[in-house]
């Protein structure tokens, strides 16, 4: 793991990193320490590490529960390069769009084609950060995540039994996704937009349902799935603390 920048702001230190071609982003306490939980954060289909919502969430949580943050680009997105496959997908979807025609399909598809790939690119960033002094080996592992995050998520946390809790948020909901729900035995905080075209409602209960977990909590919000009250931030914080337990706040 090569660190690349670090700035400072209000005692959240914010540090970019490269691994084997993997970029990423590492917010932590100025005081950080080690033992605190780690939370790793995927970012929506189309976005990147540093989108604006995931930034507000990581520094959220690093403020008031003194956890350490971490975000990767998945593949094919924010400084990765972008494949013809990737290409295609984001074409695919804007004639969709424009000739009226659903999404879900096409989204769910592409999702469960790069969560495959990103993985073991999160397997073996969770490794390097276990090794930073300032996390320790011991420290407890959450993961947030919605859409294409939710995906990788849910594939993470069936493949490595290190992911003690998630925090998640809208997804297109499939077959396998469903069945892979049934997998997921830790605790789960999931949150569905009540008024999204995109995201039909009662897929999203239909996954709440299958999940396999006993510990797991269904929240709704108005508005689209990009519109997330401020009081879910500090729900999803609390509900990862009650599972994770706290570090050091900022």
């Amino acid at each position: 793991m090569h660190f690349t920048s670090e700035t400072s702001s209000n005692g959240v230190v914010e540090r970019h990193f490269t691994l084997d071609g993997i970029t990423g982003v590492l917010w932590s306490p100025a005081a950080a320490t080690a033992g605190a939980p780690l939370l790793l954060l995927g970012h929506a289909g189309g976005m990147h590490k540093q989108a604006p919502g995931l930034v507000a969430n990581a520094v959220h949580t690093v403020s008031t529960a003194g956890y350490t943050v971490a975000a990767l680009d998945a593949p094919g997105h924010g400084d990765r390069p972008r494949t013809e496959r990737d290409e295609r997908c984001g074409l695919a979807i804007q004639r969709a769009r424009a000739a009226g025609e659903p999404i879900a399909p096409i989204v769910a598809e592409y999702s469960w084609w790069v969560a495959e790939r990103a993985v073991p690119e999160c397997r073996a960033a969770l490794d390097a950060l276990r090794a930073l002094p300032e996390i320790g080996a011991d420290a407890p592992i959450g993961y947030g995540g919605m859409t294409l995050g939710v995906v990788t998520g849910l594939l993470l946390a069936a493949a490595d039994p290190r992911i003690a809790a998630l925090s998640l948020g809208a997804v297109f909901v499939t077959e396998p996704l469903l069945e892979l729900a049934g997998r997921i035995s830790v605790p789960v905080q999931y949150r569905i937009p009540w008024d999204d075209g995109d995201f039909d409602r009662a897929s999203g209960i239909a996954l709440f349902d299958a999940f396999g977990s006993a510990a797991k909590t269904l929240h709704a919000h108005a508005g689209r799935y990009h519109q997330v009250p401020a009081c879910e931030r500090a729900s999803s914080t609390a509900f990862l603390a009650e599972h994770l337990g706290r570090g050091t706040p900022a």
